[in-house]
């Protein structure tokens, strides 16, 4: 249960102000508030979610736990960074009506986002089914707020900076990670524990 609750906050707060989260915002500001908008956008994360669920299953039985760790505090690492070096896209001049544009745009994006790369993280990590859950989950609700938020969230002046402090919360799960790998949590527990 605990990897699914860690990849839910993880890809929860990875999904405030991350890409696919402010396009869904900007064409609900530009079209609307079409629930079939917020379908395709779910849509192609759990299509994303999967793959990275996918790829950590792959990789879980091929590497020893302390790799494991190593590549998972690698993973959160190259999300912190994704949240912290781009910015939230500019509008499209033109957005189209078609939803299977809109979903190509979203799965492009959402492959190699900072919330399929936590959720990579923490499967990999892990080694939990449940954690695919758990990201697919967070994830959704990014989307839904950036669906209820709309215009609001895609014109807000804050979204940078709560994109930076994702991008630190990230950072930091990177570092506990990678501490865990090289066993230091373990001697400290140990040594303070009667």
């Amino acid at each position: 249960m605990a990897p699914l609750l860690f990849a839910l906050l993880l890809a929860l707060v990875a999904g405030i102000g991350a890409r696919d989260q402010v396009l869904l915002a900007q064409l609900v500001a530009r079209n609307g508030q079409r629930l079939s908008l917020l379908v395709v956008a779910i849509g192609t994360g759990a299509a994303a979610c999967l793959a990275a669920g996918y790829a950590a299953s792959r990789a879980v039985p091929e590497l020893d736990r302390p790799v494991r760790l190593v590549a998972a505090a690698m993973a959160l690492a190259i999300a912190g960074i994704e949240a912290l070096a781009i910015g939230p896209p500019r509008p499209a001049r033109e957005p189209t009506q078609s939803l299977a544009a809109a979903g190509i745009v979203f799965l492009a994006q959402q492959l190699t986002d900072s919330v399929r790369l936590a959720l990579f993280a923490v499967a990999l990590a892990t080694a939990s089914p449940f954690a695919v859950a758990g990201g697919l989950a967070g994830g959704s609700a990014a989307l839904a707020l950036g669906w209820l938020g709309g215009g609001k969230l895609a014109a807000g002046r804050r979204l940078r900076l709560a994109r930076a402090l994702c991008g630190i919360v990230l950072l930091a799960a990177a570092a506990g990670t990678l501490v865990q790998a090289d066993g230091l949590s373990d001697r400290i527990w140990r040594s303070v524990s009667p």
